[in-house]
Protein backbone atom coordinates (compact mmCIF):
# COMPACT_ATOMS: atom_id res chain seq x y z
CA UNK A 1 0.00 0.00 0.00
CA UNK A 2 1.61 3.29 -1.26
CA UNK A 3 1.67 6.13 1.56
CA UNK A 4 2.20 9.85 1.47
CA UNK A 5 4.76 11.43 3.48
CA UNK A 6 6.89 14.74 4.14
CA UNK A 7 10.74 14.32 4.24
CA UNK A 8 12.98 17.09 5.04
CA UNK A 9 16.75 17.20 3.39
CA UNK A 10 19.62 19.48 3.16
CA UNK A 11 20.99 19.81 -0.20
CA UNK A 12 23.83 22.38 -1.80
CA UNK A 13 23.31 24.31 -4.71
CA UNK A 14 24.86 26.78 -6.77
CA UNK A 15 23.50 29.35 -9.12
CA UNK A 16 24.96 28.83 -12.86
CA UNK A 17 26.69 32.59 -11.86
CA UNK A 18 28.42 31.00 -9.05
CA UNK A 19 29.29 27.67 -11.31
CA UNK A 20 31.50 30.16 -13.30
CA UNK A 21 33.02 32.38 -11.13
CA UNK A 22 34.20 28.50 -9.77
CA UNK A 23 35.65 27.52 -13.15
CA UNK A 24 37.15 30.83 -13.93
CA UNK A 25 38.97 31.13 -10.45
CA UNK A 26 40.60 27.55 -10.51
CA UNK A 27 42.39 28.23 -13.84
CA UNK A 28 45.80 29.52 -14.25
CA UNK A 29 46.93 32.82 -16.25
CA UNK A 30 48.20 30.58 -18.77
CA UNK A 31 44.64 29.24 -19.20
CA UNK A 32 42.64 32.49 -19.08
CA UNK A 33 43.14 33.60 -21.98
CA UNK A 34 42.21 30.72 -24.13
CA UNK A 35 38.70 30.77 -22.20
CA UNK A 36 38.03 34.14 -22.55
CA UNK A 37 38.50 33.36 -26.76
CA UNK A 38 36.40 30.61 -26.30
CA UNK A 39 33.75 32.65 -24.80
CA UNK A 40 34.23 35.54 -27.39
CA UNK A 41 33.80 33.14 -29.91
CA UNK A 42 30.12 31.40 -28.60
CA UNK A 43 28.86 35.31 -27.45
CA UNK A 44 28.56 37.48 -30.08
CA UNK A 45 27.30 40.06 -27.51
CA UNK A 46 30.43 40.00 -25.77
CA UNK A 47 33.27 42.25 -27.01
CA UNK A 48 36.82 43.61 -26.19
CA UNK A 49 37.27 46.49 -25.15
CA UNK A 50 36.49 49.25 -21.90
CA UNK A 51 33.35 51.04 -22.57
CA UNK A 52 31.06 51.21 -19.63
CA UNK A 53 27.60 50.45 -20.45
CA UNK A 54 25.44 54.03 -20.55
CA UNK A 55 21.94 54.24 -19.55
CA UNK A 56 20.29 53.54 -22.39
CA UNK A 57 21.86 50.04 -22.76
CA UNK A 58 21.27 46.58 -20.83
CA UNK A 59 21.04 46.17 -17.20
CA UNK A 60 19.19 42.89 -17.48
CA UNK A 61 15.94 44.25 -17.05
CA UNK A 62 14.12 45.02 -20.10
CA UNK A 63 12.12 42.49 -21.36
CA UNK A 64 9.57 41.49 -18.36
CA UNK A 65 6.77 42.11 -21.15
CA UNK A 66 8.15 38.81 -22.73
CA UNK A 67 7.66 36.32 -19.67
CA UNK A 68 5.06 34.69 -21.43
CA UNK A 69 5.17 30.46 -21.39
CA UNK A 70 7.56 30.19 -24.55
CA UNK A 71 9.86 32.87 -23.82
CA UNK A 72 10.15 31.54 -20.32
CA UNK A 73 10.73 28.36 -20.34
CA UNK A 74 13.52 28.81 -23.21
CA UNK A 75 15.35 31.23 -21.09
CA UNK A 76 14.65 29.09 -17.67
CA UNK A 77 16.09 26.12 -19.56
CA UNK A 78 19.48 27.32 -20.47
CA UNK A 79 20.16 29.70 -17.58
CA UNK A 80 17.70 30.72 -14.45
CA UNK A 81 17.62 27.56 -12.83
CA UNK A 82 19.86 26.87 -9.59
CA UNK A 83 21.90 23.36 -10.80
CA UNK A 84 22.93 21.11 -8.34
CA UNK A 85 26.46 21.56 -7.65
CA UNK A 86 27.35 17.54 -7.95
CA UNK A 87 26.40 18.09 -11.65
CA UNK A 88 29.03 20.19 -12.66
CA UNK A 89 31.93 20.11 -10.21
CA UNK A 90 33.96 16.44 -8.84
CA UNK A 91 34.13 15.73 -5.54
CA UNK A 92 37.40 17.57 -4.09
CA UNK A 93 39.23 16.20 -1.15
CA UNK A 94 40.93 19.59 0.41
CA UNK A 95 43.30 17.55 2.62
CA UNK A 96 44.37 20.58 4.77
CA UNK A 97 47.70 22.68 3.55
CA UNK A 98 48.91 19.71 1.37
CA UNK A 99 46.59 20.01 -1.25
CA UNK A 100 47.57 17.49 -3.73
CA UNK A 101 45.04 18.43 -6.15
CA UNK A 102 42.16 20.37 -6.68
CA UNK A 103 39.19 18.78 -7.81
CA UNK A 104 38.66 19.92 -11.51
CA UNK A 105 35.42 20.86 -13.38
CA UNK A 106 35.30 18.64 -16.26
CA UNK A 107 36.80 18.74 -19.54
CA UNK A 108 37.39 22.23 -19.70
CA UNK A 109 39.88 22.00 -16.86
CA UNK A 110 41.20 19.29 -18.33
CA UNK A 111 41.34 20.30 -21.90
CA UNK A 112 45.31 20.83 -22.82
CA UNK A 113 47.02 23.29 -25.32
CA UNK A 114 47.53 21.72 -29.11
CA UNK A 115 51.47 21.22 -29.45
CA UNK A 116 53.22 20.30 -33.17
CA UNK A 117 53.97 17.02 -33.74
CA UNK A 118 57.34 15.67 -33.04
CA UNK A 119 59.67 13.16 -34.46
CA UNK A 120 59.37 10.86 -31.09
CA UNK A 121 61.68 8.08 -30.08
CA UNK A 122 59.94 5.17 -31.92
CA UNK A 123 60.38 6.90 -35.24
CA UNK A 124 63.94 7.71 -34.91
CA UNK A 125 64.69 3.57 -34.09
CA UNK A 126 62.46 2.71 -37.03
CA UNK A 127 64.55 4.89 -39.34
CA UNK A 128 67.71 3.49 -38.22
CA UNK A 129 66.18 0.12 -38.68
CA UNK A 130 65.72 1.20 -42.38
CA UNK A 131 69.13 1.18 -43.25
CA UNK A 132 70.45 -1.86 -41.84
CA UNK A 133 70.87 -5.04 -43.97
CA UNK A 134 68.35 -7.35 -42.11
CA UNK A 135 66.33 -10.03 -43.92
CA UNK A 136 62.51 -9.37 -44.45
CA UNK A 137 62.00 -11.74 -41.16
CA UNK A 138 64.42 -9.38 -39.11
CA UNK A 139 63.05 -6.47 -40.15
CA UNK A 140 60.00 -7.76 -38.39
CA UNK A 141 61.56 -8.60 -35.53
CA UNK A 142 63.27 -5.64 -35.32
CA UNK A 143 60.10 -4.13 -35.71
CA UNK A 144 58.54 -5.95 -32.68
CA UNK A 145 61.23 -5.14 -29.94
CA UNK A 146 61.25 -1.55 -31.15
CA UNK A 147 57.82 -1.58 -30.53
CA UNK A 148 58.32 -3.36 -26.77
CA UNK A 149 61.02 -0.24 -25.92
CA UNK A 150 59.58 1.83 -22.75
CA UNK A 151 59.67 5.27 -22.69
CA UNK A 152 62.82 5.57 -20.62
CA UNK A 153 64.56 3.02 -23.35
CA UNK A 154 64.64 -0.43 -21.73
CA UNK A 155 63.35 -3.22 -23.29
CA UNK A 156 61.89 -5.39 -20.17
CA UNK A 157 59.58 -7.59 -21.38
CA UNK A 158 61.27 -11.21 -21.64
CA UNK A 159 62.34 -12.31 -24.85
CA UNK A 160 60.65 -15.92 -24.62
CA UNK A 161 57.57 -13.37 -24.83
CA UNK A 162 58.63 -11.24 -27.34
CA UNK A 163 58.81 -14.90 -29.62
CA UNK A 164 55.69 -15.30 -28.38
CA UNK A 165 54.00 -12.14 -29.85
CA UNK A 166 55.96 -12.85 -33.19
CA UNK A 167 54.58 -16.62 -33.54
CA UNK A 168 50.99 -15.18 -32.36
CA UNK A 169 50.50 -11.73 -34.12
CA UNK A 170 52.83 -11.28 -36.88
CA UNK A 171 52.70 -15.16 -37.79
CA UNK A 172 56.69 -15.43 -37.81
CA UNK A 173 58.39 -18.34 -36.09
CA UNK A 174 61.76 -17.84 -34.44
CA UNK A 175 63.91 -18.68 -31.38
CA UNK A 176 65.07 -16.44 -28.86
CA UNK A 177 68.49 -16.55 -30.22
CA UNK A 178 67.85 -14.91 -33.49
CA UNK A 179 65.78 -12.44 -31.35
CA UNK A 180 68.52 -11.65 -29.34
CA UNK A 181 71.40 -11.11 -32.45
CA UNK A 182 68.15 -8.86 -33.53
CA UNK A 183 68.34 -6.78 -30.22
CA UNK A 184 72.10 -6.42 -30.31
CA UNK A 185 72.04 -4.72 -33.58
CA UNK A 186 69.15 -2.28 -31.96
CA UNK A 187 71.54 -1.66 -29.09
CA UNK A 188 73.93 0.00 -31.64
CA UNK A 189 71.29 2.67 -32.40
CA UNK A 190 71.20 6.27 -30.90
CA UNK A 191 70.96 7.32 -28.25
CA UNK A 192 73.61 4.94 -27.04
CA UNK A 193 72.11 2.60 -24.11
CA UNK A 194 68.94 2.23 -26.35
CA UNK A 195 67.00 -1.29 -25.83
CA UNK A 196 68.73 -2.52 -22.71
CA UNK A 197 66.91 -4.74 -20.40
CA UNK A 198 68.88 -3.80 -17.35
CA UNK A 199 70.24 -0.88 -16.01
CA UNK A 200 73.79 -2.71 -15.46
CA UNK A 201 73.59 -3.09 -19.42
CA UNK A 202 72.36 0.44 -20.51
CA UNK A 203 75.68 1.54 -18.91
CA UNK A 204 77.80 -0.86 -20.04
CA UNK A 205 76.55 -0.08 -23.68
CA UNK A 206 77.66 3.75 -23.11
CA UNK A 207 80.72 2.33 -21.93
CA UNK A 208 80.97 0.17 -25.05
CA UNK A 209 81.06 3.32 -27.33
CA UNK A 210 83.85 5.21 -25.53
CA UNK A 211 87.42 5.21 -26.39
CA UNK A 212 89.28 1.73 -24.70
CA UNK A 213 92.70 2.94 -24.74
CA UNK A 214 91.41 5.16 -21.92
CA UNK A 215 92.50 3.51 -18.17
CA UNK A 216 88.84 5.44 -16.78
CA UNK A 217 87.15 3.52 -19.40
CA UNK A 218 88.92 0.27 -18.75
CA UNK A 219 88.09 0.22 -15.10
CA UNK A 220 84.44 1.85 -15.28
CA UNK A 221 83.40 -1.24 -17.51
CA UNK A 222 85.43 -3.77 -14.81
CA UNK A 223 83.55 -2.42 -12.08
CA UNK A 224 79.97 -2.83 -13.83
CA UNK A 225 80.69 -5.73 -15.16
CA UNK A 226 82.28 -7.80 -11.68
CA UNK A 227 81.45 -5.01 -9.24
CA UNK A 228 77.89 -3.72 -10.26
CA UNK A 229 76.06 -5.14 -6.68
CA UNK A 230 78.46 -3.05 -4.62
CA UNK A 231 78.95 -0.17 -6.85
CA UNK A 232 75.00 0.41 -6.40
CA UNK A 233 76.38 0.69 -2.68
CA UNK A 234 78.62 2.68 -2.94
CA UNK A 235 81.62 -0.04 -1.10
CA UNK A 236 83.92 1.81 -3.20
CA UNK A 237 86.83 0.61 -0.91
CA UNK A 238 85.89 -3.11 -1.31
CA UNK A 239 85.93 -2.38 -4.66
CA UNK A 240 89.11 -0.71 -4.85
CA UNK A 241 91.31 -3.47 -3.30
CA UNK A 242 89.52 -5.82 -5.35
CA UNK A 243 90.67 -4.12 -9.28
CA UNK A 244 93.87 -2.92 -7.42
CA UNK A 245 93.46 0.57 -8.38
CA UNK A 246 94.54 3.98 -6.80
CA UNK A 247 91.70 6.31 -5.90
CA UNK A 248 92.81 8.49 -8.28
CA UNK A 249 91.69 5.99 -10.76
CA UNK A 250 88.86 5.01 -8.96
CA UNK A 251 87.44 8.09 -8.31
CA UNK A 252 88.08 8.56 -12.53
CA UNK A 253 85.86 5.89 -13.00
CA UNK A 254 83.07 6.66 -10.67
CA UNK A 255 82.96 9.99 -12.46
CA UNK A 256 82.93 8.57 -15.91
CA UNK A 257 80.03 6.26 -14.64
CA UNK A 258 78.06 8.53 -13.43
CA UNK A 259 78.21 11.50 -15.93
CA UNK A 260 76.00 8.62 -17.99
CA UNK A 261 72.17 8.12 -19.21
CA UNK A 262 70.26 6.07 -17.21
CA UNK A 263 67.19 6.59 -19.23
CA UNK A 264 68.36 6.98 -22.80
CA UNK A 265 65.04 7.32 -23.61
CA UNK A 266 64.08 10.49 -21.45
CA UNK A 267 65.34 12.71 -24.19
CA UNK A 268 63.37 11.85 -27.07
CA UNK A 269 61.19 14.41 -28.80
CA UNK A 270 58.03 13.86 -26.64
CA UNK A 271 58.81 15.39 -23.97
CA UNK A 272 56.74 18.67 -23.59
CA UNK A 273 58.20 21.81 -21.56
CA UNK A 274 55.86 23.26 -19.59
CA UNK A 275 56.65 27.43 -18.68
CA UNK A 276 55.51 28.74 -14.75
CA UNK A 277 53.85 31.98 -15.89
CA UNK A 278 53.34 34.37 -12.77
CA UNK A 279 49.48 35.70 -11.96
CA UNK A 280 51.08 38.27 -9.24
CA UNK A 281 53.95 40.46 -9.59
CA UNK A 282 55.43 41.46 -6.02
CA UNK A 283 57.69 44.40 -6.23
CA UNK A 284 59.74 46.17 -3.10
CA UNK A 285 59.57 49.70 -3.39
CA UNK A 286 61.56 50.97 -0.57
CA UNK A 287 60.91 48.60 1.75
CA UNK A 288 57.17 48.67 0.73
CA UNK A 289 56.18 45.87 -0.86
CA UNK A 290 53.40 46.35 -3.80
CA UNK A 291 51.50 43.78 -5.37
CA UNK A 292 49.87 43.72 -9.08
CA UNK A 293 47.76 41.14 -10.99
CA UNK A 294 49.72 40.02 -14.43
CA UNK A 295 48.05 41.58 -17.17
CA UNK A 296 46.35 38.56 -18.58
CA UNK A 297 44.19 38.73 -15.18
CA UNK A 298 42.73 41.62 -16.08
CA UNK A 299 41.40 41.92 -19.55
CA UNK A 300 39.21 44.80 -21.55
CA UNK A 301 36.05 43.13 -22.00
CA UNK A 302 32.21 44.85 -22.76
CA UNK A 303 28.91 44.23 -24.05
CA UNK A 304 28.27 44.55 -27.32
CA UNK A 305 26.32 48.00 -27.47
CA UNK A 306 24.39 47.00 -30.75
CA UNK A 307 22.86 44.06 -29.13
CA UNK A 308 21.39 46.04 -26.27
CA UNK A 309 19.96 48.82 -28.51
CA UNK A 310 18.81 45.40 -30.57
CA UNK A 311 16.67 44.61 -26.96
CA UNK A 312 15.66 47.76 -26.99
CA UNK A 313 13.74 47.88 -30.19
CA UNK A 314 12.33 44.52 -29.91
CA UNK A 315 10.72 46.21 -26.43
CA UNK A 316 8.59 49.10 -28.85
CA UNK A 317 7.96 45.86 -31.19
CA UNK A 318 5.29 43.62 -31.61
CA UNK A 319 5.40 41.84 -28.60
CA UNK A 320 2.11 38.46 -30.08
CA UNK A 321 4.73 37.82 -32.37
CA UNK A 322 6.09 34.36 -31.37
CA UNK A 323 8.87 34.56 -33.41
CA UNK A 324 10.17 38.26 -31.84
CA UNK A 325 9.72 36.35 -28.13
CA UNK A 326 11.78 33.40 -29.24
CA UNK A 327 14.38 35.90 -31.21
CA UNK A 328 14.17 38.19 -27.53
CA UNK A 329 14.55 35.17 -25.28
CA UNK A 330 17.90 34.64 -27.08
CA UNK A 331 19.44 37.55 -27.32
CA UNK A 332 18.29 37.79 -23.16
CA UNK A 333 20.19 34.93 -22.53
CA UNK A 334 23.35 36.04 -24.14
CA UNK A 335 23.50 39.42 -22.75
CA UNK A 336 22.83 37.52 -19.04
CA UNK A 337 25.92 35.50 -19.93
CA UNK A 338 28.33 38.18 -20.92
CA UNK A 339 27.09 40.35 -17.83
CA UNK A 340 27.40 37.57 -15.85
CA UNK A 341 30.77 36.56 -17.47
CA UNK A 342 32.46 39.89 -17.26
CA UNK A 343 31.22 40.11 -13.29
CA UNK A 344 32.71 36.78 -12.94
CA UNK A 345 36.35 38.06 -14.14
CA UNK A 346 35.86 40.77 -11.85
CA UNK A 347 35.17 38.75 -9.06
CA UNK A 348 38.35 36.32 -9.86
CA UNK A 349 40.15 39.41 -9.93
CA UNK A 350 39.53 40.81 -6.53
CA UNK A 351 39.78 36.97 -4.69
CA UNK A 352 42.77 36.91 -6.16
CA UNK A 353 44.39 39.84 -4.86
CA UNK A 354 42.40 39.94 -1.83
CA UNK A 355 43.92 35.94 -1.24
CA UNK A 356 47.50 36.88 -2.33
CA UNK A 357 47.45 40.03 -0.04
CA UNK A 358 47.07 37.76 2.79
CA UNK A 359 49.98 35.42 1.91
CA UNK A 360 51.90 38.55 2.08
CA UNK A 361 50.89 39.63 5.04
CA UNK A 362 51.09 36.39 7.33
CA UNK A 363 54.69 35.73 5.22
CA UNK A 364 55.77 39.25 5.61
CA UNK A 365 59.33 38.70 6.48
CA UNK A 366 60.15 36.18 3.44
CA UNK A 367 58.81 38.51 0.59
CA UNK A 368 61.08 41.33 2.46
CA UNK A 369 63.89 39.29 2.58
CA UNK A 370 63.58 35.63 0.66
CA UNK A 371 65.19 34.14 3.34
CA UNK A 372 63.33 30.93 3.53
CA UNK A 373 64.45 30.31 7.47
CA UNK A 374 62.13 33.43 7.73
CA UNK A 375 58.78 31.82 6.61
CA UNK A 376 55.99 30.63 9.04
CA UNK A 377 53.46 27.53 8.95
CA UNK A 378 50.53 28.55 7.09
CA UNK A 379 47.81 26.67 6.38
CA UNK A 380 44.82 26.90 4.35
CA UNK A 381 42.32 27.65 6.97
CA UNK A 382 44.62 30.49 8.42
CA UNK A 383 44.66 32.41 4.96
CA UNK A 384 40.66 31.58 5.04
CA UNK A 385 39.66 33.08 8.00
CA UNK A 386 41.79 36.43 7.28
CA UNK A 387 39.71 37.10 4.48
CA UNK A 388 36.26 35.31 5.49
CA UNK A 389 36.66 32.74 2.95
CA UNK A 390 35.92 29.27 2.34
CA UNK A 391 38.80 26.85 2.67
CA UNK A 392 38.08 25.58 -0.84
CA UNK A 393 38.04 29.34 -2.21
CA UNK A 394 41.44 29.54 -0.44
CA UNK A 395 42.43 26.07 -1.94
CA UNK A 396 41.54 27.25 -5.56
CA UNK A 397 43.44 30.30 -6.02
CA UNK A 398 46.85 28.45 -3.77
CA UNK A 399 46.91 25.26 -6.08
CA UNK A 400 47.30 26.84 -9.91
CA UNK A 401 48.83 30.36 -8.81
CA UNK A 402 52.35 31.57 -9.22
CA UNK A 403 54.06 34.86 -7.91
CA UNK A 404 56.97 36.78 -9.41
CA UNK A 405 58.87 38.21 -6.79
CA UNK A 406 62.73 39.34 -6.69
CA UNK A 407 63.97 36.36 -5.41
CA UNK A 408 61.99 34.06 -8.63
CA UNK A 409 58.95 32.57 -9.39
CA UNK A 410 56.95 30.74 -6.52
CA UNK A 411 54.01 28.14 -6.77
CA UNK A 412 51.35 29.53 -4.29
CA UNK A 413 51.86 25.96 -2.61
CA UNK A 414 55.30 26.64 -1.59
CA UNK A 415 54.30 29.00 1.36
CA UNK A 416 51.91 26.02 3.11
CA UNK A 417 53.59 24.13 4.94
CA UNK A 418 53.09 22.52 8.90
CA UNK A 419 54.23 23.53 11.63
CA UNK A 420 57.09 22.39 14.37
CA UNK A 421 57.55 23.34 17.98
CA UNK A 422 61.14 24.21 18.73
CA UNK A 423 62.26 23.74 22.20
CA UNK A 424 61.59 27.64 23.39
CA UNK A 425 57.87 26.83 22.74
CA UNK A 426 57.42 28.96 19.38
CA UNK A 427 56.16 27.16 16.18
CA UNK A 428 58.97 26.93 12.89
CA UNK A 429 57.72 25.91 9.58
CA UNK A 430 58.70 22.43 8.30
CA UNK A 431 59.94 24.31 5.17
CA UNK A 432 62.44 26.24 7.67
CA UNK A 433 63.54 22.73 9.09
CA UNK A 434 64.30 21.35 5.35
CA UNK A 435 66.51 24.17 4.57
CA UNK A 436 68.10 23.63 7.44
CA UNK A 437 68.04 19.78 7.10
CA UNK A 438 69.91 20.62 3.43
CA UNK A 439 72.36 22.85 4.77
CA UNK A 440 73.49 20.11 7.31
CA UNK A 441 73.71 17.58 4.27
CA UNK A 442 75.49 19.94 1.42
CA UNK A 443 77.96 20.40 4.17
CA UNK A 444 78.48 16.98 5.63
CA UNK A 445 82.19 15.24 4.66
CA UNK A 446 80.83 12.76 1.65
CA UNK A 447 83.36 10.23 2.61
CA UNK A 448 81.77 10.00 5.89
CA UNK A 449 77.66 11.34 5.10
CA UNK A 450 75.70 11.88 7.98
CA UNK A 451 73.16 9.27 8.89
CA UNK A 452 69.68 10.46 9.77
CA UNK A 453 70.01 9.46 13.47
CA UNK A 454 72.90 12.04 13.74
CA UNK A 455 70.57 14.05 11.73
CA UNK A 456 68.54 14.19 14.21
CA UNK A 457 70.70 14.99 16.81
CA UNK A 458 71.95 17.85 15.06
CA UNK A 459 68.59 19.22 14.42
CA UNK A 460 67.41 18.90 18.46
CA UNK A 461 70.93 20.60 19.09
CA UNK A 462 69.13 23.31 16.82
CA UNK A 463 66.32 23.27 19.20
CA UNK A 464 63.91 21.54 16.68
CA UNK A 465 61.55 18.38 18.23
CA UNK A 466 61.74 16.26 15.38
CA UNK A 467 62.37 12.58 15.13
CA UNK A 468 64.09 10.51 13.29
CA UNK A 469 61.26 9.15 11.09
CA UNK A 470 60.37 13.07 10.42
CA UNK A 471 64.22 13.75 9.45
CA UNK A 472 63.72 10.43 7.06
CA UNK A 473 60.52 11.95 5.50
CA UNK A 474 61.73 15.20 4.97
CA UNK A 475 65.21 14.22 3.51
CA UNK A 476 62.83 12.01 1.11
CA UNK A 477 60.85 14.98 0.13
CA UNK A 478 63.91 16.99 -0.66
CA UNK A 479 65.17 14.01 -2.94
CA UNK A 480 68.28 12.95 -0.86
CA UNK A 481 69.11 9.34 -0.81
CA UNK A 482 70.44 7.82 2.43
CA UNK A 483 73.56 8.49 3.55
CA UNK A 484 75.40 5.20 2.17
CA UNK A 485 74.36 6.63 -1.47
CA UNK A 486 75.67 9.84 -0.71
CA UNK A 487 78.64 8.38 0.17
CA UNK A 488 81.89 9.88 -2.57
CA UNK A 489 85.11 9.15 -3.01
Amino acid sequence: MQKLGLQQSLSQKLSPQQIQFIKLLQIPTAELEARIEEELEINPVLEEGNDEPEGDEYDGDDTEDYNDDDAEDSFDDGMKDDLNVDDYLRDEDLNGYKMQGDGGGGDEEDREMPIATLSTLTDALLSQLGFEKLTEKQQVIGRQLIGSIDSDGYIRRDLEAIVNDLAFTQNVDTTVEEVEEVLHTIQGFDPPGIAARTLQECLLLQLDRKDHSNPAVVNAIRILDDNFEEFTKKHYDKIQKRLNVTEEEMKDAVNLITRLNPKPGGSSGDVRTQYLIPDFMLTNNNGKLELSLNSRNAPELKISRSYAEMLDTYDKSNKKDKAMRETVSFVKQKLDAAKWFIDAIKQRQQTLLKTMNAIIQYQYDFFLTGDESKLKPMILKDIANMIGMDISTVSRVANSKAVQTEFGIYPLKYFFSEGITTESGEDASSREVKHILKEFIDGEDKRSPLSDDKLEKMLNDRGYNIARRTVAKYREQLNIPVARLRKEL
